[in-house]
């Protein structure tokens, strides 16, 4: 299996450091591997995406020596794809209509947390709209054994979610006509041929329903590792959201070194000097550290 990675950021403002984390531990994994890199700019949340952030990003990402082996997919470009993809899902009854608003799914979960209950999304819609308009678009998830998804996070250890209890039938379609990403993810990651995904661990919680998704579609799952995610004085994931500057494009090493220290890689002096000697340090440490035969 030739291994093929990805660094996928979306463009909500320039890169800081603790998309650098993510970026920086996707690239040494697959430069320990010896294997492609690439970057997916997911771009389809259009109230999200700030306008020249993803040009800014890529160009931060080439000033601090992290250059993809392919030209970058803009998610924005692959719409009619993922609409090929929830049609397939229709046809097999996997996926439903749904037309409830946030405030009924939050009237519903109330109601279910004073039955002690489940917390997920209740089903409101499996059986049909009962008049109301379609909203979202949900895929339906197993009851049962077959709702439980187990995998083994190569940083996190083994990982296990009832998606029936923990999440419900989730959606690949918002109600304000913007793909999930869930949907998005799982696609792009199958057409691009992704065999390891190394992401922060705030998108742990994703991982079951993908994982699902990707077993309804037919595609093979990846092998996932989910590295600590930055956090702020707060004790808060560092976000554009809660004030997260931009790097200092003047200053890679430093920024870089912080990173490799907070993904617990422990580097010699000569390897803050240059970029060439930073990663070759860097790529030798993470070898190690994850038991790659480099």
């Amino acid at each position: 299996m030739t291994y093929r990675g990805r660094f996928a950021p979306s463009p909500t403002g320039p890169l800081h450091y603790g998309s650098l984390v993510s970026a920086l531990a996707s690239w040494l994994d697959a430069r320990a591997h010896r294997g492609a890199w690439l970057v997916r700019v997911e771009d389809i949340d259009g109230p999200r995406t700030v306008p020249g952030a993803a040009e800014d990003i890529l160009a931060t990402l080439e000033r601090f020596g992290m250059l993809a082996d392919e030209k970058p997919v803009w998610q924005s470009q692959r719409i009619a794809r993922y609409e090929q993809v929830l049609e397939q899902l229709k046809s097999t009854g996997l996926v439903y209509p749904c037309g409830c608003t946030r405030k009924e799914i939050a009237d519903s979960l109330l109601h279910a947390h004073a039955r002690n209950t489940t917390l997920a999304y209740p089903g409101t819609c499996r059986a049909g709209l009962n008049g109301k308009p379609a909203r979202a678009w949900r895929l339906r998830v197993p009851d049962g054994d077959a709702a439980v998804i187990s995998f083994e996070d190569r940083w996190q250890g083994k990982q296990t979610q009832d998606l029936a209890t923990e999440v419900g039938d989730f959606v690949l379609k918002r109600a304000d006509g913007q793909w999930a990403y869930q949907l998005a993810v799982v696609v792009d990651d199958a057409d691009a041929g992704i065999t390891h995904i190394v992401r922060g661990a705030d998108l742990m919680d994703s991982t079951a329903r993908q994982i699902y998704l990707q077993r309804c579609l037919g595609v093979r799952t990846p092998q996932y590792l989910h590295v600590p995610v930055v956090t702020n004085d707060h004790g808060e994931k560092l976000s554009k959201q809660n004030g997260a500057t931009a790097l200092d494009s003047d200053k890679p090493l430093e920024a870089l070194s912080a990173a490799a220290r907070h993904l617990g890689l422990d580097l010699a002096g000569e390897a803050h000097t240059t970029l060439d000697r930073f990663y070759a340090a860097a790529t030798s440490a993470w070898a190690k550290r994850m038991g790659i035969n480099f």
